[in-house]
């Protein structure tokens, strides 16, 4: 007995795929950058200290003295001699009439007026720097400072982007089928 046979054949599909890579490309341009230091504002004043010096009794013992001051100790110095003068007159006249009594006053006041009296050694250093004035205003200095801010600007450039898509195609190279044969 034959028993039909059946008899299939196929045939695989076979896609064929055609690529096309998509590209892309990206560029980023540098920031632009402006960048300044405005200088700082610098204030400077000052007062001149001030030195003051009277040397008016400094020269007065260095025998440097103005006419005024000169005159001036001329005049004192007449005034107290002519005192002095009048009062040993009158001194002196007083011991006159003391002559009745049979004092010697005579000789005595001879002495007195004839003889100069001995001058004293003495060292005296000069000038004395203690009698020199001295006076002192110290000055000033302010000194301000005023920082200034940097002034930055950046412009910020967008990337530069290209792209292009890729592309896939598509064809059927081999198409599939299949074949059933009945054999008897």
């Amino acid at each position: 007995m034959n028993i039909p046979q059946l008899q299939i054949t196929t045939t695989r599909g076979v896609l064929g795929l055609q690529t096309t890579p998509g590209t892309q490309e990206i560029e980023q341009p540098r920031a632009i950058m402006s960048q300044q230091q405005p200088a700082a504002i610098l204030e400077i004043s000052t007062t001149r200290p001030q030195l003051s010096l009277d040397t008016t009794e400094v020269r007065a013992d260095l025998d440097l003295k103005s006419v005024f001051k000169r005159t001036e100790e001329f005049a004192q110095l007449g005034m107290q001699e002519g005192m002095e003068g009048i009062a040993r007159r009158a001194e002196q006249g007083r011991e006159l009439m003391d002559i009745a009594n049979g004092n010697n006053v005579i000789k005595q006041q001879a002495i007195e007026n004839g003889s100069r009296p001995m001058k004293s050694l003495g060292i005296k250093f000069i000038p004395n720097p203690l009698k020199l004035e001295m006076e002192i205003q110290p000055g000033t200095l302010d000194i301000n400072v005023e920082p200034q801010k940097p002034i930055n600007e950046v412009t910020v450039q967008k990337p530069i982007h290209r792209y292009t898509p890729g592309k896939v195609t598509v064809q059927m190279e081999q198409w599939p089928s299949i074949q059933i044969d009945v054999k008897w």
